[in-house]
């Protein structure tokens, strides 16, 4: 048996030790103790080998824009969305590809290989559409780039957003989007939810809406997503993004509304490292922080995915593209603490979120693409306390990012010559 890339030794996330055959840009066998010759063999002894990170929510068109007409000095999403306006007027298309092509460079060496990108189609000029569907074709061998027009100035608010996010779909534009809680008012928006609902359905496409991104405890949008979900029978198709105002709503109606969420099979996007930077500016103390009710839907059976959201643009002045540091304050901020709930904010940043994206031939299952991670961390857990080094980054069958693992030597007298990060419980004797 011949292989292109024969990855020996590694440890799964569920657990188990397997090595793993690539062939063709296809993964070929994974089972312990794989002979056979092999292009190249890659020593994963010992680390995590964990499919590629998904990253279920972000806003290319603005990453690494930071301080560009000027910062964000209050620190809230309305500053933000109005610097961005500032900014629109004077972007170039070469700007907005030269930046996203950059951050996808940062993607891929952090082992990030499925992005969804909202796109603004506030702009008659589309420029921004024309340069990310440009990025996506460019990229397409290694990352799988899905966008998401975007009427970042409102549906309805914006007089020519209608024509411009059809105009972006017949582009090629991948999945509807909306920001309903941004309309002038509340009905506003709820109608919004129907419309865009409804040319998502007519076309074949899936929804992404920012969804009820406000402090506001009243904010009824997802409701309203919900119900158009099951009135279109586009179950499994719909994400909500953000639901930020859950945190603040009455815990009666949130024991309504997560049933509702559950049944139409709606997936929710939180976005921890943004959430609790823009919400709560309103507070005085105590201040709340933003974030929806992450584990109460994961009990509720709703399917939750996190995303980065923001790196270096008007409303997240930080961020270098890891989606591990999205877990790990993701996993702070909800107070899922617990190894199995560990685990599970790193699927959320993996598994859950490829199924949002709809991503088919993703795992580590033999047929699939032949994607994975190569982690300085022994499992998913130690993997996000570690914010581990990618070791290994391979995508579609090739090798695209490499670097040696992180220890640091010591001087000090007496002591270890290295400092080795990596962690082990002592194991239990035998009972």
């Amino acid at each position: 048996m011949s292989f292109d890339i024969l990855v020996k030794g590694g440890i799964l996330p569920d657990g188990r030790q397997a090595d793993i055959g690539i062939r063709d840009g296809r993964i070929a066998a994974v089972e312990p103790g794989i002979g056979g010759e092999a292009g190249r063999t890659i020593d994963a002894s010992g680390d995590l080998v964990s499919p590629p990170f998904v990253d279920p929510h972000f806003h290319m068109d603005a990453t690494l824009s930071y301080g560009q007409p000027r910062i964000n000095a209050s620190g809230t999403l309305l500053e933000g969305i109005a610097l961005w306006g500032e900014l629109k007027p004077s972007l170039t298309q070469d700007e907005v590809k030269e930046r996203a092509l950059a951050y996808c460079d940062w993607a891929a060496a952090m082992g990030l290989l499925a992005i969804r990108s909202h796109v603004d189609v506030c702009d008659d000029r589309l420029l921004a559409v024309e340069a990310l569907l440009d990025v996506k074709r460019e990229v397409a061998p290694w990352l799988d780039l899905q966008l998401v027009a975007f009427p970042q100035d409102g549906f309805y608010r914006d007089p020519t957003a209608k024509q411009n996010l059809l105009r972006a779909l017949d582009m090629g534009v991948d999945v509807v989007g909306g920001i309903p809680h941004f309309e002038r008012t509340m009905e506003d928006g709820r109608r919004s939810v129907t419309e865009l609902c409804e040319i998502a359905a007519e076309r074949g496409l899936m929804v992404d809406m920012h969804c009820d991104e406000t402090d506001d405890p009243v904010s009824r949008h997802v409701e309203q997503l919900a119900f158009e979900t099951q009135r279109l029978g586009m179950q499994g198709r719909v994400a909500g993004s953000h639901l930020t105002s859950m945190h603040s709503m009455d815990n009666y109606y949130v024991s309504k509304l997560l049933p509702l969420v559950a049944e139409a099979q709606l997936s929710a996007i939180p976005n921890p490292l943004i959430n609790i930077v823009l919400q709560g500016r309103h507070d005085t103390y105590p201040k709340r922080r933003g974030l929806t009710r992450v584990p109460e839907m994961l009990a509720a059976g709703i399917r939750v995915g996190f995303g980065q959201d923001c790196v270096l643009d008007p409303w997240y002045s930080l961020g270098t593209g890891d989606m591990l540091d999205v877990a790990f304050m993701g996993l702070h901020v909800a107070q899922m603490t617990s190894p199995a709930d560990m685990r599970r904010c790193f699927d959320m940043v993996t598994t859950e979120s490829a199924a949002i994206m709809g991503l088919a031939d993703y795992g580590l299952e033999v047929g699939k693409q032949a994607s994975l991670v190569v982690l300085d961390a022994g499992d998913p857990v130690e993997a996000i306390r570690l914010r581990a080094d990618r070791l290994c980054v391979i995508s579609n069958g090739t090798v695209i990012a490499e670097r040696e693992p992180g220890r640091s030597k010591l001087t000090l007298k007496g002591r270890p010559a290295y400092a080795d990060p990596r962690f082990r419980l002592p194991s239990k004797p035998d009972a």
